[in-house]
């Protein structure tokens, strides 16, 4: 019995599908199939029953994973205590970011890692939020940041703090903005944003709140585009309530009263990293920059 076979046995009774299971180890399917199936042979019982749908565990394999669970915890327990005798601590952590840098705190965070840690080999990944969830879950990141709710089991968050937003609307709508009101905001037309930004779900949120579905004119994945699109008077968006502001007291735009939408900006990483040295050393240094900053 190998630590591999524990670990694909594991993650495909996570995942109740063979594909998903291949995809996060990356492994093949078959390669997946022979490891469970080896694991079965030396068990000498089978773990799975197999379906149309996916894979379920089998009464026998209820009662072994969590000792499967435990033995990988250990394993992972093993290394990091060998990797804390060597002293500092080293290796590589690909962080993936979105959003902008003050409001991720990143200068500061970073200046405590390097400063704590200087052998620390730190990467930073700026790329749309939905995809740095989505690396983070394939193990393709370490760790990063999203804006929104977290739909995967298999991602562990830390809430840092919400980011409020506002709808804004252009300049020369202002003879509407005294008969605002959600089935107007209805009939307007939006700037849509790519499905791969958190931020179209919570734009999704709002119109269910507001039970309105407007036509969108355009789609932008680009935050700061967004909002030159709205004062050039394409339709009304979404942005961050800062920037909002900002730019009403700028003359360049409207902030459409009474309508206010929260979301939670999380701190995503790999749920079985939970533990691990450089991981930990992470959000030790970040939790304090928020912290502090509250």
């Amino acid at each position: 019995m190998e630590i591999y076979q524990l670990r694909t046995f594991v993650t495909v009774a996570q995942q109740g599908h063979l594909t998903q299971a291949a995809e996060l180890l990356h492994l093949s399917q078959p390669a997946v199939t022979a490891q469970i199936k080896a694991l079965e042979e030396e068990v000498s019982m089978p773990l799975f029953e197999r379906s149309a749908g996916g894979v379920s565990l089998t009464v026998a394999g209820q009662e072994l994973l969590p000792q499967a669970q435990a033995i990988l915890a250990a394993s992972r327990e093993l290394l990091n205590h060998a990797k804390s005798l060597k002293g500092q601590l080293t290796g590589k952590a690909d962080i993936g970011i979105t959003l902008t840098p003050d409001t991720l705190r990143i200068g500061p965070w970073v200046a405590r890692l390097t400063e704590r840690y200087p052998l620390l080999d730190l990467r930073l990944h700026h790329g749309v939020t939905g995809d740095v969830l989505n690396l983070v879950r394939k193990k393709e990141l370490d760790c990063g940041f999203y804006l929104g709710k977290n739909p995967y089991v298999n991602v562990a968050t830390r809430v840092l703090g919400s980011v409020p937003f506002r709808v804004v609307m252009p300049n020369a709508w202002q003879d509407r903005v005294p008969q605002m009101n959600p089935k107007a905001l209805g009939k307007l037309p939006w700037i849509g944003l790519s499905q791969f930004s958190s931020l179209s779900k919570i734009s999704s949120e709002l119109w269910r709140e507001l039970n309105i579905s407007p036509r969108k004119v355009t789609e932008c994945d680009h935050l700061s585009a967004v909002e030159a699109l709205v004062c050039a008077g394409i339709g009304l968006a979404l942005i961050r309530e800062d920037h909002a502001l900002a730019a009403e007291a700028e003359g360049r735009l409207l902030v459409v009263p009474d309508i206010r939408k929260e979301a939670d900006l999380l701190f995503v990483y790999p749920a079985e990293r939970e533990g691990d040295l450089i991981l930990e050393a992470l959000l030790a240094e970040l939790m304090p920059v928020w912290e502090t900053a509250a």
